[in-house]
């Protein structure tokens, strides 16, 4: 019994995993991966484990692209945060030097 995919279902794969990498092409990688299923043998346990994998693929890239997102937000957010302390010891300074 061999659990070795050929060319054509590892390229088929490689696919998948390429347009896994971006979140808006999903369904597309979803739609190919079903074609790359279409081309296994009736072999259900080859079948469960990539369905299993192909599943934990998509949730871990969306996690990175969610924790992505979140450290953007949160680099906007400490430059914004530096921005206003610099401004605000320059508007002490002022001040000082007025009085």
């Amino acid at each position: 019994m061999s659990h070795s995919l050929n060319e054509t279902q590892l390229q088929l794969l490689q696919e998948c995993l390429t347009m896994a990498q971006n979140l808006g092409s999903h369904a597309d990688a979803d739609r190919r991966f079903l074609d790359l299923e279409e081309t296994l043998s009736d072999d259900a346990a080859t079948i469960a484990v990539l369905e299993a994998l192909w599943k934990e693929v998509l949730a871990a890239r969306r996690s990175a692209t969610y924790w992505e997102q979140i450290s953007d937000v949160e680099r906007s957010l400490t430059e914004n945060l530096a921005n206003n302390h610099f401004q605000l010891k320059q508007n002490y300074l002022r001040l000082l030097q007025e009085q």
